[in-house]
C-alpha cells in the first residue's frame, strides 16, 4: 500500500464481482489521491452478518477512512456506529461509514445515488404511481428517493410482511401517509402492478448470485417504466424481459456510480467527476468477470 493512502473497503455478501474497487481506485487516480479499496466478502470469511460490529471495530483500529456497506449489513451495522448522518437517521439504513476522530459515523449515498440515476436516465419518468420491490436498506433507500422526487405514491411489497410495513408507517410520517403503503402477499401484487406508472425493484434477485425474476413476467406491459437496481450483471433477467415487453427500462449502472461518486467524496473531500466515473463504469460493466484491472 502506498505510504499515506487512504485504505476503505466494502463489506457484504457475494460482493465478488463488485467494480466498486476499480471505480473508486480509478478516480482517486484522476483526482491525485493515495487510494487503496478492499473487499470483505462475509460469505468468503464465513461470516454472518452479525459480524458487521467486529468488522467496523477491527477497521477502525486498523486505520481505515471508511467503509462501504451493501446486503445484508446496511441495517444491521446501525447499532455499532458512532453516529448518523440526518439522512441516513431517517432512512435506518447505511451504506457508507466515516471514521472521523475516532468515531464511526454513518451515511446513506444510495438514495440520492437512486434519484440522480433515475433523473439522468429516464427523464420525464411518470411518478404518479409506484410500485416498489424490496423494503431492506436498499427498499427504503429508493423509496426515500422516489418520494423526495415527487412520487404521488409507492405501493411497497416485501417477502417480510412486517418489514414492508414498518418502512411504509416510518415513510409516512415524513411524506404523509396516503403516498406510501404496503402491499401484501402475490395476491395484491397483479393489481398493484397494472395501477402502476413505474416499478422500481430493490431486491438481490438478479445478482449473479441470486439469478431470477422477482415477479411474474406477463405482468410488463409497454406503458409500464421498470427501474433494477442490481448492476452486476447489468443486463438481469427483469431488465432484459421488461424491455422485450416493450418497458421503458432503467439498469443499476447510474445509481452505482451516483452513490459511489458521494461515498468517493465523504472518503476523501476531493470532488469526483461523475461523467468520467459513467464512463469508466460502462467500460468495467462490460468487461467478463475478472477482466477489471487492465481498464483501472
Amino acid at each position: 500500500m502506498a505510504r499515506g493512502a487512504l485504505l476503505v473497503a466494502l463489506v457484504g455478501a457475494g460482493i465478488g464481482p463488485s467494480l466498486s474497487p476499480a471505480l473508486h481506485e480509478r478516480e482517486a487516480r484522476r483526482v491525485g489521491v493515495p487510494y487503496r479499496y478492499r473487499r470483505i466478502d462475509l460469505d468468503e470469511w464465513g461470516l454472518p452478518p452479525g459480524a458487521i460490529g467486529d468488522i467496523v471495530a477491527v477497521a477502525r483500529d486498523a486505520g481505515y477512512r471508511g467503509l462501504n456497506i451493501t446486503h445484508p449489513c446496511k441495517q444491521e451495522v446501525l447499532a455499532h456506529l458512532d453516529g448518523l448522518s440526518a439522512d441516513a437517521e431517517a432512512l435506518g439504513a447505511v451504506n457508507t461509514v466515516v471514521f472521523d476522530g475516532g468515531r464511526a459515523i454513518g451515511h446513506n449515498t444510495d438514495w440520492s445515488g437512486f434519484t440522480r440515476g433515475l433523473e439522468a436516465g429516464m427523464p420525464g419518468a411518470d411518478l404518479g404511481s409506484v410500485v416498489l420491490l424490496g423494503a431492506g436498506g436498499a427498499g427504503a433507500a429508493v423509496a426515500h428517493g422516489l418520494l423526495t422526487a415527487g412520487a404521488g405514491t409507492v405501493r411497497i411489497f416485501d417477502l417480510d410482511r412486517s418489514r414492508g410495513e414498518d418502512l411504509a408507517a416510518s415513510l409516512a410520517t415524513r411524506f404523509g401517509a396516503a403516498r406510501a403503503t404496503a402491499g401484501h402477499g402475490d395476491l395484491e401484487l397483479p393489481d398493484a402492478v397494472r395501477a402502476a406508472d413505474g416499478l422500481v425493484h430493490a431486491t438481490p434477485t438478479g445478482m449473479a448470485a441470486h439469478p431470477g425474476l422477482p415477479l411474474p413476467a406477463d405482468l410488463l406491459r409497454p406503458d409500464l417504466w421498470v427501474a433494477d437496481i442490481v448492476y452486476r450483471p447489468l443486463d438481469t433477467e427483469l431488465v432484459t424481459t421488461a424491455a422485450a415487453a416493450g418497458c421503458r427500462v432503467l439498469d443499476g449502472g447510474r445509481m452505482a456510480v451516483f452513490q459511489a461518486a458521494e461515498a468517493f467524496r465523504l472518503f476523501t473531500g476531493a470532488e469526483p467527476d461523475t461523467g468520467r466515473m459513467l464512463r469508466h463504469f460502462d467500460v468495467l460493466a462490460r468487461r467478463p468477470e475478472g477482466k477489471e484491472s487492465d481498464v483501472r
